[in-house]
């Protein structure tokens, strides 16, 4: 199979490079001719436009949201006007709305071939090793297609259903993460109110029944101030507001949902966006009058 991939950011170049290294070859397109010079050095096959990947079997992209995503996928230069009508799928790993992965496989399947929504799970480390968590929706045997390629950049691989469905995987899994952090950023500055040392209470929680994979990653880094070195909160809240779309869809009730959407609004409102999720902290530290590091000033009154 001849494979493309779109979309070359942090992410993306992990997995661009893992299919790289085991398939032998990726085509890539970038609109960087810097980007380009780069990549060719590496091994890539370079195409200018989206039109050079039009005899791909498939096409991985890795872009920013929905807009994005539909404007490569659907729009006038689209890759639904250049890929090959015997088959071509598109697998998208970037993290879209499920009801937007559901309208562009419509598309695909009415006039191309298919349109996988395969979101990933996992930090720019992984995308870098090949140890994604891949959630995939769609057509059943186009999937099975392109799994050889999805086992190149994640070692769990599942198929979730009908398209939208690994955007709902997603949607459930960083919604969780999220309302974990947001727990977590209302509670660290707590345990400083309460007179805890920082160190000690971010052990408790890292070796006991609080324990989690937010808390490990980010309180040795809260407990540093280093807030920038993974997803910003600006772009990982879209993830609350699809879970805030599908809590109104379905009529149901997400309160601690809504409840983590309110602190990333309120991060966002006063300049945190930028911020990754361990920023959050910063909102009910300045709130509580107190700082959760490794030698802060304690308890402000």
């Amino acid at each position: 199979m001849k494979i493309g991939f779109i979309g070359l950011g942090a992410m993306g170049m992990g997995m661009a490079r893992n299919i790289l290294k085991k398939h032998g070859s990726l085509t890539v397109y970038t609109a960087s001719e810097e980007k380009r010079q780069r990549l060719a050095a590496e091994g890539f096959t370079i195409a200018r436009s989206y039109a050079d990947l039009a005899d791909c079997d498939a096409v991985f992209l890795s872009l920013p949201d929905d807009e994005v995503v539909e404007r490569v996928t659907l729009g006038p230069d689209g890759l639904i006007r250049h890929l090959k009508e015997s088959g071509a799928v598109v697998v998208d790993t970037s993290t879209v709305s499920p009801d937007c992965a559901r309208m562009i496989a419509s598309a695909f399947a009415e006039r191309v071939g298919a349109y996988l929504d395969a979101p990933v799970s996992g930090l720019q480390a992984r995308a870098e090793n090949g140890t994604l968590t891949v959630m995939a929706g769609g057509d059943r045997e186009a999937f099975d297609a392109v799994k050889p390629y999805l086992d190149m950049i994640g070692t769990t691989v599942l198929y979730m259903g009908a398209s939208g469905c690994g955007q709902a995987a997603k949607m459930i899994n960083n919604t969780a993460y999220d309302i974990n952090m947001a727990g977590l950023a209302e509670l660290l500055p707590l345990a400083v109110r309460l007179g805890l040392d920082p160190v000690q209470i971010g052990g408790i929680l890292n070796s006991g029944t609080g324990r989690s994979y937010a808390s490990e990653y980010f309180i040795p880094h809260i407990l540093e101030g280093r807030f920038t070195e993974s997803y910003p909160i600006e772009k990982a809240f879209k993830d609350l507001v699809h879970a805030e779309e599908s809590e109104a869809a379905e009529g149901v009730s997400l309160p601690m949902t809504r409840a983590a959407a309110d602190l990333f609004r309120r991060a966002m409102a006063q300049g945190f966006g930028p911020l990754d999720k361990g920023g959050l902290i910063r909102v009910k530290e300045e709130e509580m009058g107190v700082q959760f590091r490794a030698e802060g000033d304690g308890p402000q009154s």
